[in-house]
């Protein structure tokens, strides 16, 4: 232990030998003083819940802690090149029930190891903790953002799309069908929409299945070879046709297929509309709830912290009775023993006092 002028600093080094050979899951240095409290380093030779050297400060007797924060560092020396040295710096309010505090991963267990490195040397490592027990009041902490602070920035974006969905939706697809806003009266399920294309597709292949298109190309045929019954616009219009024939089916057919995509992704973003909007719905309801039971906690944070204070006041009235009780006991056996002198002087005076009337009655 390193002296120090100032009874709440303190340093300490830990010199551990034969370090790779320890087979203990962990090791505690001997105890050293600091502000009249014993502490202790804490070591994880082989990590703690990772492939890191876990490095703690801990105070084996929490009943002397004293009353404030603690600052302290811990540092692993590199024994070769004093620069390389790692250390660590945190603070810490310690407690009955968090008497140990540190660092978990302080540093990987491979760079501890390198041989090329000093922070093992003959074998041995070496461990610093400077300690410094504060007396301030505990910092401010910053309350951190609440965890309804980013549902509410999301909530807030997808009202703003539902609400252009709303005003734009009356326009949007109108070609088709009329639409009351955004979504139709009664929407039907992806389950009949998939039904009536797979039906729409059955109902066309059987269309050409039956032959049709043979047939109609059979009749397109016929009559282009018909030199009479047609006037020169009909046979005119029948050439151009069977010129195009196989054209005229295959954008048949796509358009009946992109029709189809198009009603069933239409009816698709309806249906997510409508999810999204009920989503919102939700949202508002759980803020107020939310809202509502930050108010309650902060009513009994209020109603905590004024049991506290006057848990504070009763402490010092109980101190005070405390220590004049004590004071009192004191004066009663100060004055118990006065009083049995002067009961023992008074039996001595009485008894002197009748023997002098004995001789004179």
């Amino acid at each position: 232990m390193d002296a120090q002028g100032d009874v709440n600093r303190g340093e300490f080094t830990w010199m551990i030998s034969n370090f790779t050979q320890l087979i203990s899951r962990n090791l505690y240095s001997e105890a050293f003083p600091v502000s009249g409290c014993q502490w202790r380093i804490l070591v994880y030779p082989k990590g703690h819940v990772s492939d890191h050297l876990a490095l703690y400060l801990n105070v084996p007797d929490p009943g002397t802690l004293p009353n404030g924060w603690t600052k302290f560092s811990l540092s692993v020396i590199d024994q070769i090149n004093n620069v390389r040295s790692i250390r660590t710096e945190t603070q810490h309010y310690f407690t009955a029930t968090e008497s140990t505090w540190g660092f978990t991963s302080f540093m990987p267990l491979t760079s501890l190891h390198n041989p090329r490195q000093g922070y093992i040397a003959n074998d041995t490592l070496v461990i610093k903790a400077e300690v410094c027990v504060l007396t301030v009041t505990p910092p401010v902490i910053i309350q951190p953002a609440r965890p309804t602070d980013k549902f509410n920035s999301y909530f807030t974006g997808l009202e703003v799309l539902i609400n252009a969905a709303e005003t734009n939706g009356a326009s949007v697809g109108s070609s088709s069908c009329h639409q009351d806003g955004a979504l139709r009266a009664e929407i039907p399920s992806l389950e009949e929409v998939e039904k009536a294309m797979q039906s729409l597709k059955e109902f066309l292949s059987d269309l050409f299945r039956l032959n049709m298109k043979e047939r109609l190309s059979e009749a397109l045929s016929t009559l282009s070879s018909a030199r009479t019954g047609l006037t020169s616009e009909q046979q005119l219009a029948i050439e151009t046709f069977r010129a195009n024939f196989n054209d005229f089916i295959s954008d048949f057919l796509k358009f009946e297929q992109h029709n189809a995509e198009f009603e069933l992704h239409k009816v698709q973003k309806d249906q997510r509309f409508s999810t999204m909007k009920k989503c919102h719905e939700t949202h508002i309801l759980y803020k107020q709830l939310m809202d509502d039971l930050i108010k309650e906690e902060e009513e009994v944070k209020s109603r905590r912290d004024k049991l506290l204070s006057d848990w504070e006041i009763l402490l010092i009235e109980s101190e005070e009775a405390k220590s004049g009780y004590q004071d009192e006991l004191k004066k009663v056996a100060e004055a118990e023993e006065k009083k049995r002198i002067a009961e023992e002087r008074m039996s001595r005076s009485t008894t002197a006092w009748s023997n002098l009337k004995a001789q004179f009655f």
